[in-house]
């Protein structure tokens, strides 16, 4: 019998195993990605099936017309170099015809995204400290659910290209995790997610108006969360306040991507940008 190999778009409840097979990479994902990840572009899920078994899959989340974000690119290990792969990204790559696409890729991966047009930008690296501490008394620390959503949203587009706020809503507010922002002469000046993962937790985003406002949020989010637990913090190399952040709490490098993008990398306010909000979906 021939092997008949076939892309389709995924349900949620595809996305769970998608998820699953992210884990068993390593890629240590929140425990409830995968719904904020669905809203955020219920079209933008691809797996491919061989022989009705599922042996690849691919996010390709078009935000607007102009951008989209390519991740979660897996082929299981017993079925690489078999051109699986490569067919579930040309699927993806024409959803997404005509934006500027985005990804976080791994290193090893560097020349084979640039067979699909991808230029590198810069890198973003992972840095794992512990949960724990004293959150800083005051300080103009609130809760994200007691500020409207349409001033997170506004703050949060000074470092995204295009607006997310059908994600943005479900990340704020999902289970096992806390969201803090920070007020300052009655003005949002930094804003930040700590969410449970398979192993400890990430925080992102961790967007800061300086890098006293991003010290205060650090320190409220991982007190905010069981204790002595893995931390993982996704910086980018350009900001040398966000490198002297997880130096000064002694975090440690463990993961290194490459931000893409097809067309030219867009001008965010890297210096405002001390936490990456997901590899995955940008």
């Amino acid at each position: 019998m021939n092997d008949t190999y076939i892309i389709k778009r995924m349900t949620q409840k595809e996305l769970d195993f998608t998820i699953e097979l992210a884990a068993s990479e390593g890629w240590n994902p929140g425990l409830h990605d995968s719904d904020c990840f669905y809203a955020a572009d219920n079209n933008g899920f691809f797996l491919g099936l061989l022989n009705n078994e599922p042996v690849a899959c691919l996010s390709a989340v078009k935000y607007s017309n102009s951008f989209g974000f390519v991740g979660l690119y897996i082929v299981k290990k017993s079925y690489r170099g078999k051109g699986y792969g490569s067919r579930i990204m040309h699927a993806g790559l024409e959803y997404l015809k005509g934006c500027n696409i985005g990804l976080d890729g791994v290193l090893a991966q560097l020349n084979n995204y640039k067979k699909y047009g991808f230029q590198l930008a810069y890198h973003n690296i992972r840095y794992q400290g512990l949960t724990g501490g004293k959150a800083p008394n005051n300080l103009g620390l609130i809760k994200l659910t007691e500020i409207p959503f349409k001033q997170i949203n506004l703050y949060d587009s000074a470092f995204f290209l295009a607006d997310r706020a059908a994600f943005l809503k479900l990340w704020l507010t999902q289970p096992d995790s806390v969201a803090l922002g920070v007020i300052h002469e009655d003005k949002l000046v930094a804003y930040g997610v700590i969410r449970a993962c398979r192993v400890g937790y990430k925080i992102g985003p961790l967007f800061a108006d300086s890098p006293i406002f991003a010290e205060i949020l650090f320190l409220a989010l991982k007190a905010n969360v069981r204790a002595e637990q893995p931390v993982f913090l996704d910086i980018m190399e350009q900001n040398s306040n966000a490198f002297a952040l997880v130096r000064r709490h002694k975090m440690q490098p463990v993961f290194e991507t490459a931000r893409m993008y097809t067309q030219q990398a867009p001008a965010l306010d890297t210096e405002r940008l001390y936490g990456v909000t997901s590899f995955e979906l940008g």
